[in-house]
């Protein structure tokens, strides 16, 4: 049984309130069993981002600490979406083999991530770019798993998508590129194998635009009611470069971006 109050209860009634953390109790329990369904039943359902973000709320609350988030944007010009991305989905650096807990889906998607090295507490006066580039400590190569409740996420409605976490089952990095801010992302280019095959080759394919520290500056300002402010140590990861990829127990992922770098993951 999940417990506690999700930091989005306070925008939602108790009727809709009740409903999410029914939601949420199918969702970890499809999680939990590695059995997905197929969606949630009509009545539990989300209606509003706020619905959805509460089930988000419940299900890193059940799930444990978290590690970071996750924002990104269908378009540039499009309000950003995140999620948290709990420690128990699994965290690791580049090279190494995943632990199994809960994994089903094994999708991957390329990205690049920041770590914090300042906090940004929550705060009335919004933050500048400025001041969210000077508390970024490094910038890496990243891989988001992606672990889902559903049998098909792409078949549920995108509502029902965001509260299951957006999909993340865990997080991989490379080594810190040093020269990230000079870095010109509209001519930064990625590859991505599965096994040695080439799975995806493009340039400048993030969905949300090239300007990421944009994403994180948004998510500094617009997120704080629900992070509680960032923290050093965050990990922000940014959005995909390549669309989702499906590997297999034993795949072997590598993610080459031209001049932000390599990593590589291992599927047990």
């Amino acid at each position: 049984m999940v417990t506690g109050e999700p930091q989005n209860w306070q925008k939602l009634s108790a009727q809709e309130n009740d409903r999410m953390r029914q939601a949420s109790e199918l969702l970890l329990q499809a999680r939990r069993n590695t059995q997905p369904i197929e969606n949630l039943p009509e009545a539990l359902r989300p209606h509003t981002l706020d619905e959805a973000y509460a089930i988000q709320d419940i299900i890193a609350r059940a799930l444990g600490p978290v590690g970071g988030w996750k924002v990104g944007a269908p378009s540039p010009d499009a309000t950003p979406a995140y999620a948290p991305m709990p420690l128990l989905g699994g965290f690791a650096a580049s090279g190494q083999t995943l632990n199994e807990g809960y994994r089903r889906f094994r999708g991957v998607e390329a990205e690049i991530a920041f770590r914090l090295g300042k906090d940004l507490p929550a705060r009335e006066q919004a933050y500048s770019r400025e001041e969210v580039v000077n508390a970024i400590a490094s910038a890496h190569p990243a891989i988001e798993l992606l672990e889902t409740a559903f049998i098909d996420p792409d078949k549920v409605d995108r509502l029902s998508m965001v509260g299951d976490l957006q999909m993340n089952g865990g997080f991989a990095y490379g080594p810190a590129f040093s020269a990230w801010q000079n870095a010109d992302l509209t001519k930064e280019s990625v590859v991505v194998t599965i096994d040695g095959v080439l799975r995806f080759e493009g340039t400048a394919s993030n969905t949300a635009g090239t300007d990421l520290v944009k994403l994180v500056t948004w998510l500094a300002n617009e997120g704080q009611h629900r992070t509680d402010g960032l923290k050093a140590g965050d990990w922000i990861t940014t959005g995909s470069w390549c669309g989702k990829f499906l590997a297999e127990a034993g795949s072997e992922v590598q993610v080459r971006f031209s001049t932000f770098g390599t990593v590589q993951i291992y599927f047990a």
